[in-house]
């Protein structure tokens, strides 16, 4: 790329090859904007990996993603083009929308309409009579309300239990009364804050019009036709992997006089140096002291102090299903349950192609906040506590036996958003005041799906697009 003491230079600097990175580079290279990423990994797509073993497709990292905002709907059709269809928007099927939880023996289905929300065995009679008076139940008044206290206060305590605590070790793999609502789930936030109550804030926001922008957040689970990879993919090839330079060391940020300089050491061990107008970092807020070394200790020590959760995942390829039903998204399991997986997808209930025909993918999910040390269980600890979890929650007979079993451990897998989330903001907003041309990115902040990340590195490449 450059000679040793040599500056090179581009207009973005952007530090990390994952979602947010790549859909940030692939943005601003559509706009003609020189961009370079680098990365300390070996590969590009961040904690995005799709693998293959025989006829089975999985994934390591993310299994799916939520057509959430009209980014991603727009991202993925630009990438149709660009790639011209090698990727491709896969939607699940509405077969897939049936979410399981378990209670006592078995999987049961979450309600989904009011019929089976008034007969299902997963809330308390009394809680479900609670529910009547939520419209008209007085707000909250503490800012920093947890998930579970704002749900147990509004819903009643078995919703918490087997509806919210199982959504939150399904997405965040943490504790419902550790996690912050307003910065957790702010879109649940603001139905109180702004209507004073679930029901009728979903009602409103459910009558006001929308535009056809507003329509392509179609609300679907999501991956890409073959994999999640093919979208991390279809951005490096479109940015030109030529502008990717990955199994870096080493970087370090400065400030200029006009800009940024990025120092780091390649592959091959020579130090390389990179100036630009702008920085965008989308690493773990752990690597930013290092990376960022001129911000002060008091205002990196509010970002670098987030938790992560840390989560095992355990793909299992079974050739035959015994004439099994699993037809669902997949099973969740409540905390008060006790058991010890946090739950299991259905992968190939979902999306094409990821188990051979008469067979099925299941995507067990261990660990979380709550059990940090199961990710030191040894491998065939955990390949022999998945094989009862198949026989005794997903109830395959005794004789049936796995093609593969495949274990990743993810040791800072998902960001925690707790109380300390709002310190953690504030800080990375004074850091890019104080320094502009830096942008602190990643799901650190903004949320932490792949809906979040796509919006985010969109509207970051936006700000510098219009910013030119």
């Amino acid at each position: 790329m450059i000679n040793d003491g040599i500056i090179d230079t581009t207009e973005v600097t952007v530090i990390g090859a994952g979602l947010t990175g790549l859909t940030t580079a692939f943005w601003l290279r559509r706009k003609g904007i020189r961009v370079n990423v680098i990365e300390t990994d070996n590969r590009i797509g961040g904690q995005i990996r799709t693998e293959r073993h025989n006829h089975y497709i999985y994934e390591t990292g993310p299994s799916t993603g939520a057509v959430s905002t009209p980014e991603v709907a727009e991202l993925m059709e630009e990438l149709y083009i660009q790639s011209e269809g090698k990727c491709r928007l896969e939607t699940a099927p509405d077969a897939a929308k049936k979410r399981l939880i378990w209670k006592g023996d078995r999987f049961r289905a979450l309600p989904s309409g009011p019929v089976s929300a008034l007969t299902t065995p997963l809330f308390r009679f009394t809680d479900k009579l609670r529910i009547l008076g939520e419209p008209w139940r007085k707000r909250g008044n503490d800012p920093d309300e947890s998930v579970g206290m704002l749900a147990a206060r509004r819903l009643g305590r078995s919703y918490v239990d087997y509806a919210v605590d199982p959504f939150i070790s399904g997405v965040y793999a943490g504790d419902p009364y550790q996690l912050v609502t307003r910065y957790a789930l702010p879109k649940l936030y603001a139905l109180e804050r702004d209507y004073g109550s679930f029901i009728r804030g979903s009602i409103a926001r459910m009558r006001q019009p929308k535009t056809d922008r507003d329509r392509l957040a179609t609300k679907k689970v999501f991956s890409a036709l073959g994999g999640l990879s093919h979208i991390t993919e279809a951005e490096a090839d479109y940015i030109g992997r030529e502008n990717i330079t990955t199994g870096v060391s080493h970087v370090r940020v400065s400030p200029m006089a006009l800009g940024w300089l990025t120092a780091y050491t390649d592959a091959e061990g020579t130090v390389r140096r990179l100036q630009s107008r702008w920085v965008v970092t989308t690493c773990g807020a752990y690597n930013l002291p290092e990376l960022l070394p001129f911000v002060d200790k008091e205002r990196m020590d509010a970002i670098a102090s987030l938790k992560y959760a840390p989560v095992m995942e355990v793909n299992v390829g079974m050739p035959d299903t015994f004439g099994g039903d699993y037809r669902a998204f997949g099973g969740l399991v409540p905390s008060v349950e006790k058991k010890r997986i946090l739950g299991v997808l259905f992968p190939s209930a979902c999306f094409t192609g990821r188990a051979p025909e008469g067979g099925a993918l299941f995507s067990f999910f261990i660990g979380g906040m709550r059990h940090p040390e199961m990710l030191d269980m040894s491998d065939e600890e955990v390949k022999a506590l998945v094989r009862e979890q198949l026989h005794t929650m997903l109830k395959f007979p005794g004789e049936a036996e796995p093609d593969f079993i495949h274990i990743s451990r993810h040791r800072r897998a998902i960001p925690q958003y707790h109380a300390d989330s709002g310190r953690r903001f504030s800080a990375v907003q004074s850091v890019q005041d104080e320094y502009r041309g830096l942008i602190i990115a990643g799901n650190l902040r903004d949320g932490i799906g792949m809906g979040h990340r796509i919006t985010q590195a969109t509207n970051i490449a936006k700000a510098i697009i219009e910013s030119e």
